[in-house]
């Protein structure tokens, strides 16, 4: 059994489509890129799968349990953390305090100190700069705080959106080196992003996404050797 299953949502904004029945899994363990031009639905996606909008049909089932009408804050409590585009921290708080703030849901403080370690071990930048506020980043070290702040979570699977979006080269190389190790350490990751190279060399499996529609899925390795693939999202 797939651990998060889509079935055929369909999502609108007033009258206007932007999902159109689409429907993909994620297995336990597995990398799952999400691929596609600016506006064909990627973000509406995750947005639907973490409850911050409902599907007008279709459903969303994780780890066994239809959670389509559960909201937000209860799916993040049964294991599913969301990394958004923009990464939508508090900046006036310490890069602490955001850290803790990803883990709002647990309970047990030592196992709340672990997390918190390993989150530092992943950024140690994040350690070096734990007092600042966090407005005060560089936009690199944002997003690893954004990464940092959901894995406080200790989530089964970790939704990204556009984690590349505005970085260096430098830092992009950094971010999807750190998404692979912690999907080597167990963490299922369903990503989304427009740097469709970077992604399909990390991902398992991959979908193609275009005006609200799957076009195109199969294999990662496949994928990135593909005449379409490499003309509409690779530059070549």
């Amino acid at each position: 059994m797939a651990m998060l299953e889509v079935k055929d949502i369909q999502v609108f904004y007033g009258m206007i489509q932007a999902i159109k029945g689409v429907s993909f899994e994620v297995n336990k363990g597995e990398v799952i890129a999400l691929i596609g031009a600016n506006g064909a639905g990627k973000t509406t996606i995750l947005q639907t799968v973490t409850g911050l909008l409902k599907p007008k049909a279709g459903k969303i089932i994780f780890e066994g349990k239809d959670i389509t009408k559960t909201p937000g804050y209860k799916i993040v409590s049964m294991g599913m953390a969301h990394v958004p585009e923009g990464r939508r921290f508090f900046a006036n708080l310490s890069v602490l305090d955001n850290l803790k703030m990803g883990a709002y849901t647990r309970k047990d403080k030592n196992e709340i100190e672990e997390s918190l370690k390993m989150v530092y071990e992943h950024f140690p930048r994040l350690e070096e700069r734990k007092a600042q506020p966090a407005g005060t980043l560089s936009g690199g070290e944002q997003q690893m705080l954004a990464m940092g702040r959901a894995l406080m979570s200790r989530p089964s699977i970790l939704l990204m959106d556009e984690p590349s979006m505005g970085l260096s080269p430098i830092f992009v190389n950094e971010i999807f080196d750190i998404i692979d190790k912690v999907s080597k350490e167990g963490t299922t990751v369903l990503l989304v992003e427009q740097n469709a190279k970077k992604a399909l060399e990390i991902a398992d499996r991959a979908y193609v996404l275009e005006t609200g529609n799957i076009v195109l899925s199969g294999d990662a390795k496949e994928l990135i050797n593909d005449d379409s693939i490499k003309k509409a999202y690779l530059g070549e």
